[in-house]
């Protein structure tokens, strides 16, 4: 049920957003050298790599590593970079991995592939079974601002009380925070 719930959300979300896509890919082109998108490499499923995309909010010559472990992240950053990470317009591209089957839309949010620490604790916690999400309960609960064994604590509960009913309320709760522009630290 949840990957037909996917399926629809994800073709129902493309159609409607097809021209803010194209609009977000043709600002990002026009603002910095280098592709529209950046394919990311995740750990998905059972901890088996993906590629994810995502527009490009970064220089094309950015360390491959998340964001806090930069010095001074914001001069990696495009000069819409800003604004595509506020807005989670950045992560919008996800719906193609979701349409794909390599994410849903609620799930533990993708770790990179280099991580270590993050897919460690998800494995000994069991959350690495588990398909990815476009957001997730640790991410309407802090985002960018918890540590690591916090997450996996939310991934964890998100494991034990995962329903359909859950994940609308998560997806809920993420317009909302999206709204906001809340706990986004990059």
């Amino acid at each position: 049920m949840k990957r037909g719930f996917d399926l629809v959300l994800a073709v129902l979300a493309a159609l409607v957003l097809l021209l803010p896509l194209a609009l977000v890919a043709l600002a990002v082109r026009l603002t910095s050298p280098g592709p529209a998108l950046y394919w990311s490499e995740r750990v998905g499923r059972n901890n088996r790599n993906f590629y994810m995309p995502k527009f490009r909010s970064m220089r094309t010559d950015t360390p491959a590593v998340a964001t806090h472990l930069l010095t001074d992240p914001q001069r990696w950053l495009t000069p819409i970079g800003p604004f595509l990470r506020r807005s989670s317009l950045d992560e919008l591209p996800q719906i193609w991995s979701i349409l794909k089957g390599d994410m849903s839309f609620v799930g533990p949010r993708p770790a990179l592939f280099n991580q270590h620490d993050l897919i460690a604790l998800r494995t000994q916690a069991g959350v690495h079974h588990l398909q990815p999400g476009l957001t997730g309960w640790a991410q309407v609960n802090g985002r960018d601002e918890l540590p690591i064994p916090i997450k996996v604590r939310y991934d964890a509960e998100y494991a034990q009380r995962q329903s359909l009913a859950f994940d609308i309320q998560i997806l809920w709760l993420t317009a909302l925070k999206v709204l906001r522009r809340d706990g986004v630290a990059h």
